[in-house]
């Protein structure tokens, strides 16, 4: 597992011998893997992604790969390379768009080599992929689908703060007719009844769409999130200071307000959080269904779903090339994660 010592790293590996599971923690900060290890009794390795050697031999002791240091847009294109050049299958808890594309791209590669590929096992994109799936079966003639989610308490951790940093005034995007366009971030807004409370979701770039379209093959895709009417009100003017928000100084100094945060959610506070998924489609005689998810909040999420994964491939159940989560493992593999409850409208 490489990025052990960060917040969500930490998580998993604390939660790892639940599973059965036995880690070889991995990343650039030797002190803070050495305490892990000495508190976990796991093994770990020292090394920086751009040392080509040294991450290749790490590899040739693994079977699979849990890469999980982000941003993703700069770590991820490194290790599929050398998940790829080893034979080793690949995990990731990415929900950036361009991650998803960039698997895509190096699929027939990792075909070639009886590679799997599958960034996005954990809240990205497990939940709302696995929503996709389900309801792409209860309607299959579906052309359009939109999903939602929210969070009922906890907080962001460092990891997913600094990404969205780095993605300051990019913007949004939807799929249309089968192609990701790119709209401006919150141009659509609406209320979604997730079941433990109704809220005002607005539109965001969530990995589905990349993940959605191809679990589904349904061409038109929209991606919301929980925000508050205000703030989707704000949003509208945006566009006027997007190139300030681009620049290396702002979103450098977004990164450097997330690192004064506390590194994630406590124990106690992931404990009493929920997050909740919604999902409709619809097909071109007006047609809808929907369904919503009730699960816990999304980092425990994260950590459960990418332990549950990397068994299965460890037990051999891998489909060579890029994978989605429910692409491979089914629309009901959401439901093995304890807590997690699903219903149909």
């Amino acid at each position: 597992m490489y990025g052990a010592n960060g917040y969500t790293g930490k998580l998993i590996a604390r939660m790892a011998n639940e599973y059965g599971l036995e880690p070889i923690l991995a990343g650039r900060n030797e002190a803070a893997l050495k305490q892990m290890s000495g508190e976990l009794g796991y093994a770990y390795r020292v090394f920086d992604l751009s040392e080509k050697e040294k991450l290749e031999a790490a590899l040739q002791e693994v079977s699979v790969v849990l890469h999980a240091a982000g941003p993703f847009q700069f770590t991820a294109k490194k290790m599929m390379e050398a998940c790829i050049a080893t034979g080793r299958h690949y995990l990731d808890i990415t929900g950036e768009i361009f991650v998803f594309e960039m698997g895509k791209q190096f699929s027939a590669a990792a075909k070639e080599k009886n590679v799997m590929l599958m960034p996005g096992v954990g809240f990205d994109v497990v939940p709302t992929d696995c929503m996709a799936a389900f309801l792409k079966q209860q309607l299959p003639t579906a052309t359009k689908l939109k999903l939602a989610f929210a969070m009922s308490g906890g907080k962001l951790s460092h990891g997913t703060g600094t990404t969205m940093a780095e993605n300051q005034g990019s913007g949004g995007a939807v799929r249309e007719n089968g192609k990701i366009v790119r709209k401006p971030l919150g141009h659509k807004g609406m209320w979604v009844d997730f079941g433990l409370k109704k809220l005002f979701v607005m539109s965001i770039p969530w990995g589905d769409v990349s993940t959605a379209y191809t679990t589904t093959g349904i061409p038109d895709i929209e991606t919301y999130t929980a925000a508050s009417p205000k703030t989707f009100r704000l949003l509208k003017f945006q566009f006027l200071f997007n190139w300030l928000l681009r620049t290396s100084y702002m979103r450098n100094k977004a990164k450097q307000k997330i690192k004064k945060q506390p590194a994630g959610p406590s124990d106690e506070m992931r404990a009493n959080a929920k997050s909740m998924v919604w999902g409709e489609v619809k097909n071109d005689s007006g047609e809808t269904r929907s369904a919503r998810l009730l699960c816990p909040e999304g980092y425990t999420l994260t950590a459960i779903s990418s332990l549950l994964i990397t068994k299965k491939v460890l037990r051999g159940e891998i489909k060579a090339g890029y994978q989605t989560p429910a692409g491979a493992y089914g629309a009901d593999l959401v439901l093995e994660i304890p807590g997690v409850q699903r219903e149909a409208l």
